[in-house]
């Protein structure tokens, strides 16, 4: 699988952005597991959202749940990742990844993740 991140960008404390990864490679029809991590300078890989194309099932870091949504579009291969209220501490490169599965990677582990992609920046200013 080759996966393609976009949509990141410099915006205000309290602004919204959209992140895409576009998946090609493999067919969204089949049974796997799209997360979206991210690194801030200095600090290790968080996981904080993914998704299942199996039954659409979702997992978030606390550190996300309630500003991030994790959506998917069959129809062109690409998850979402809508962030609001975004916070300074929310600056990092963000990354999709995936993996082939039916369930969830316990707690994000990023261990559990075979194909990534190059990743975006997102900046917040404060």
């Amino acid at each position: 699988a080759h996966l393609v991140e976009s949509g990141g960008a410099l915006v205000q404390t309290g602004g919204s952005l959209r992140l895409s990864c576009l998946v090609s490679g493999s067919t969204f029809e089949e049974n796997w597991v799209i997360g979206w991590f991210r690194q801030a300078p200095g600090k290790e890989r968080e996981g904080i959202s993914e998704i299942t194309t199996y039954d659409g099932s979702t997992d978030y870091a606390d550190s996300v749940k309630g500003r991030f949504t994790i959506s998917s579009d069959h129809t062109k291969n690409t998850v979402f990742l809508e962030m609001n209220n975004l916070k300074p501490e929310d600056t990092a490169v963000y990354y999709c990844a995936t993996t082939f599965g039916t369930n969830v990677v316990v707690e994000l582990n990023e261990l559990g993740f075979d194909y990534w992609g190059q990743g975006t920046q997102v900046t917040v200013s404060s």
